[in-house]
């Protein structure tokens, strides 16, 4: 067989052989592992909180769904009250081994986040900054995890992430 022939013959084989075998996107296990978020919720939070006054109780809605081949999770925030929206793109990196989002606002907010799901919660975290002499660290937690219910945290850190404190607390309640 010639050199050419050869060649030819392994393309058509490994073209064959991918065809036999699709890989599907994101088919890591861990890739699912923001699915729980999937739906529509109705959102309360207590007042003082957000903008709510403190006699009040907050309220907002978040659609999420998969999107791009059912690699990306995708946010749709909202809260009325203090005219508030944001979105959020979140894909899990089997190369890192984490998840990673990015948040925009209609307030200019930019925020990227790292994180993973471990002990049934799902925490992201934003890069450590310095500020003045504060390491400022802030981080998401989705916690209580059911299947028509969660809730979530948002929490900052002045000491590089030895201590937190609470700043958002929103409870999630599906409602499709």
């Amino acid at each position: 067989m010639s050199r050419l022939s050869v060649i030819c013959f392994f393309a058509v084989m490994g073209t064959w052989i991918f065809s036999q075998t699709p890989v599907k996107p994101c088919s890591h296990p861990n890739a699912s592992q923001f699915d729980f978020w999937v739906g529509s919720w109705e959102l309360t939070w207590p007042g003082g909180q957000m903008q709510t006054p403190a006699d009040q109780i907050g309220k907002g809605t978040n659609f999420i769904s998969k999107t791009l081949d059912g690699c990306v999770t995708y946010e749709q925030f909202s809260m009325p009250q203090g005219n508030f929206n944001g979105r959020s793109f979140s894909v899990y990196s089997p190369s890192k081994n984490l998840w990673q989002q990015t948040w925009v606002d209609n307030q200019g907010g930019y925020l990227i986040f790292t994180g993973s799901f471990n002990d049934g919660k799902m925490e992201l975290r934003t890069p450590v900054t310095q500020r003045s002499e504060k390491k400022i660290v802030s981080r998401m937690v989705f916690r209580n995890i059911e299947r028509d219910s969660f809730d979530w945290d948002w929490q900052r850190s002045s000491d590089g992430g030895k201590t937190w404190v609470d700043l958002w607390n929103i409870h999630y309640q599906r409602v499709d």
